[in-house]
């Protein structure tokens, strides 16, 4: 059974990381990072079956994709203390000559990172040509992805969702960060995209809803229900209500933190917001 006090506080600890990476840069998106530290923190230690070391081929391994990669700083603070990489490495972000650039890369050979990613609308594509290797290698393992809510605006994501549901990729699970907000607005504002959970369906999709996706047990629960629906016959969707800005109560609910950094002021605030649980880097 997961210890849930052990898991939110090293999503406090997420929070901090996140907060320092772009305050020092001046430089970076803590919005939709702050949104989803929740799920990555269940994801990479709950969820996944992840295998000791690092390599590209993922054999034997659950396999996770970033496709909204604008949100690089959680995922690289999950990595890192998730033991992919020296958490020190963290104070790195975005600086020249780093392996931790602001939309993650794969030419440094940065552990956990196995797609380019921040071009936004093709994660669910590269993540269904994983599942089907993973098919034709009879491994037993699934793929995960994330995407953003503005980012299903793009024409290529339908493409892959009709794909996935016509091809029967039942071993994909696609995570939706519904915070309805996007870099220049609401997404309602921007451009309505109606019923999500009822386009998924009509495209073949099973879908499971999380409502409150920035609380702990309501992801580790809504997670294990999307597994227990993979493998007959539909990929599936997971449709993640989140907070833009969660934990840091001057960042939530508006799209003005999407690719913005604290000053030094807003940084304290922040942080004191969210105490340090596991050492800071």
């Amino acid at each position: 059974m997961a210890n849930i006090q052990k898991l939110e506080a090293l999503v406090t600890q997420v929070r901090r990381d996140i907060l320092r990476q772009v305050h020092k840069v001046n430089s970076g998106h803590p919005g939709g990072s702050l949104g989803c530290a929740e799920f990555f923190v269940a994801l990479y230690q709950e969820i996944m079956e992840r295998k000791d070391g690092f390599d590209m081929n993922g054999k034997g391994e659950d396999l996770f994709f970033l496709s909204n990669g604008h949100i690089s700083p959680v995922f690289y603070s999950v990595l890192a203390r998730s033991g992919y990489f020296p958490v020190e490495e963290l104070s790195t972000f975005r600086l020249l000559n780093s392996r931790l650039q602001g939309h993650p890369t794969t030419h440094e050979g940065l552990p956990g990172i196995r797609m380019a990613s921040g071009s936004l609308g093709q994660g669910i594509s590269v993540a269904i040509g994983a599942a089907e290797a993973k098919k034709l290698n009879k491994d037993n393992h699934t793929v995960y992805a994330l995407c953003g809510d503005g980012e299903l605006q793009e024409g290529q994501n339908w493409e892959a969702i009709m794909y996935a549901a016509g091809n029967k990729v039942d071993n994909l699970i696609v995570s939706i960060d519904l915070n309805g907000q996007q870099i220049d607005g609401s997404t309602e504002n921007v451009l309505p995209m109606g019923n999500i959970k009822a386009k998924f369906e009509a495209f073949g999709w099973d879908v499971v809803s999380i409502a409150k996706g920035n609380d702990m047990q309501s992801i580790l629960d809504g997670m294990a229900t999307a597994k227990s629906k993979s493998g007959n016959g539909k990929p599936v969707c997971v449709l993640l209500h989140t907070i833009m800005g969660n934990g840091v109560d001057f960042m939530m609910h508006t799209h003005a933190w999407h690719g913005k950094a604290p000053n030094d002021d807003q940084l304290a605030q922040g942080l004191a917001q969210n105490a340090e649980t596991l050492g800071d880097y």
